[in-house]
This record gives C-alpha cells, structure tokens and sequence, in this order.
C-alpha cells in the first residue's frame, strides 16, 4: 500500500516537472524616446522580472517621438503606446481614432528642454524669429510645447520635427538647426561640458505647467477584447515605479541597460523626475488641458464630460 502510495506521488511529480510552463500573454509596446526615465518603465519592469510574475512579456519597440507612438496604437501594430503626447491623443481621439488612454505617463514638463550651442547668439526664445525651433514629432509633447511656445511669446519661429534627441543633437552642432530639444539623461554630459546652452525648459509653457503632458494609451479594439491583460500590464507598471524610486538596484539596471553611470541615472531621476511626475493614476489639469487643447488648434471644441468618460479607461489599483 505504502509503496503504490509513493509510486503514485513521484509520478504525479514526474508529471508536473514534465508539465510545459503556462505561455506567458506577449503585449506589443511603441515607446517613445528610448532611454529616458519616464519612458523607461517597461523596459526596467521587464529586466527586473516584474511583468513576468503578472504573466505578462513585453515586446517592446522604440520611436522617435509620441507622433510615431501613436500611430502605430492607432493601426493596430501595436496594443499599448508609452508617453503619448496629450494634446496629440485628444485630437486623435476627437477625430474618431481608436485610442484610448488607460494612465498618466508624466506631468509637468521640467525634464524636457531646449537648446542651443554655446556660442549662439540666441538667448530666449524671444531670441528665435526666423529659426528653426525643433520638436520630435507631430502629435508629441514636445509639439505640444512648441505650439503653446509660439503662441504664449508670440514667436515667429519655424517650428521643425526633428525626431529624437541624437538627431537633434547632430543638426544642432553642425548647424542645420538653431534650436534642438532632449530630455535626461541625454545631453547631461554637453551641459556640463558647456557645449550646449539650455535657453527653455517645458515648464515655460503655460498650458503645461504642472499638468499630465504624456499619457499611456491603448487601441480601442485590444481593450475591449484584452482588458485583463491591459489591467495586468498597469499593475506591474505600478509596480515597477515603486521599485524604481525604492530599490537601488533599479538604477543599476537602468543604468546598465543605457551604459551610463549610476550616479548619471541617479542624477537624472532625482533632478527631473520626482516620483508624483510618473504616478500613473490621475491626469492632472484636465479641465484646463480640454480648453488649451482648443486653443492650440489641436481640437475645434473641448471634448464633453462624456467623451473624456469615454477616453479615459485607467484601470483601477
């Protein structure tokens, strides 16, 4: 009895040894900027084995902007977009486009600047008539940016998609530009260098001060059909910000994963990203982002208390 017993037990074991593991759900991610912190959730989640334990592997590719980001949830390509610009995701959405947004992914905008090279006679962007004043892409924050810019101090300037910022950099020291754009931690070692002048920051924006800038949006379709994988996605995005402002070792992956220092990674959570920027949980200004969005051109009306009830889907903690 005893025997057939045991006998019984080690196959059962031989068999859940033998048993594949469960498949674990892939989700399609466009994100755009590869490399900066607020962007960089996902790709930190998934090194540190988090996404994984919510049965979840992220197949992740980069763009050069939030204009870019968005099309491809828009298409189908892919079924969640990272840092999409805000102003970018109401006229999209206004405009019939299946997008929905299911968290904040920044606000404010003190990590995004502007810049030129040293010995630019440039010294404001009061500074800028007839330049060329660059953003990343259509749609983006830093479209966005540009726009209220333009409109806020009255410029007369050339507003330019220049995708991310590398490219920016090159077109700005060889010329081609006046004006670049780039976010932490790219262009830290050019500021101290004092190759290149900041000479605006995000925050100098009115219509972006202090409010949710970049959103995570979803395709409309996936959501309806996937809302327990969208669900699990955002519980280990949460996850995963708690870990990176809590344990160290998330700056060493970050860090390794982008070939900087530690102390850079550190430098650039602790200056421009202080945790309440990525909570994912309340877009903050909407009231005022619905009628900035009018008056940007993004929108011809402000979206109705409806329609934003339809837009926003953040799925509960």
């Amino acid at each position: 009895m005893k025997k057939n017993t045991l006998a019984c037990a080690l196959a059962g074991l031989t068999l859940l040894a033998a048993a594949p593991a469960a498949a674990l759900d892939k989700v399609k991610l466009a994100v755009g900027q590869r490399g900066n912190w607020d962007t960089s959730v996902s790709e930190v989640g998934q090194l540190a084995g988090i996404f994984k334990k919510h049965d979840l592997e992220l197949d992740i590719v980069y763009t050069n902007g939030a204009g870019e980001t968005q099309q491809a949830v828009i298409s189908g390509s892919v079924d969640i977009g990272i840092a999409a610009g805000v102003m970018g995701v109401m006229s999209a959405y206004a405009k019939g486009a299946p997008v929905r947004v299911i968290g904040a992914e920044t606000t404010g905008a003190n990590d995004l600047y502007w810049y030129v090279k040293a010995d630019s006679p440039i010294k404001s962007l009061k500074d800028t008539d007839d330049k060329i004043l660059a953003y990343s892409t259509n749609g983006s924050s830093t479209h966005g940016i540009v726009t209220a810019f333009m409109k806020q101090y009255q410029l007369k300037a050339k507003p330019t998609a220049m995708g991310g910022p590398a490219a920016n950099l090159t077109a700005v020291m060889s010329g081609q530009i006046d004006v670049g754009w780039a976010a932490p931690p790219f262009g830290l070692d050019q500021l101290d260098q004092k190759q290149i002048r900041i000479i605006a920051t995000g925050n100098d924006a009115d219509a972006f001060k202090g409010q949710t800038v970049r959103l995570n949006i979803v395709n409309a379709d996936y959501l309806k059909a996937h809302k327990d994988v969208v669900d699990r996605y955002m519980k280990g995005y949460r996850e995963t910000i708690n870990y990176l402002y809590t344990d160290p070792n998330a700056l060493k992956i970050y860090a390794d994963w982008l070939k900087i220092s530690e102390a850079k990674a550190k430098r650039t959570r602790d200056d421009f990203f202080p945790r309440a920027a990525v909570e994912p949980d309340n877009i903050v200004g909407l009231d005022t982002i619905v009628k900035d969005a009018v008056a940007l051109k993004f929108t011809a009306t402000e979206l109705t208390p409806a329609q934003i009830g339809d837009l926003i889907r953040i799925p509960p903690r």
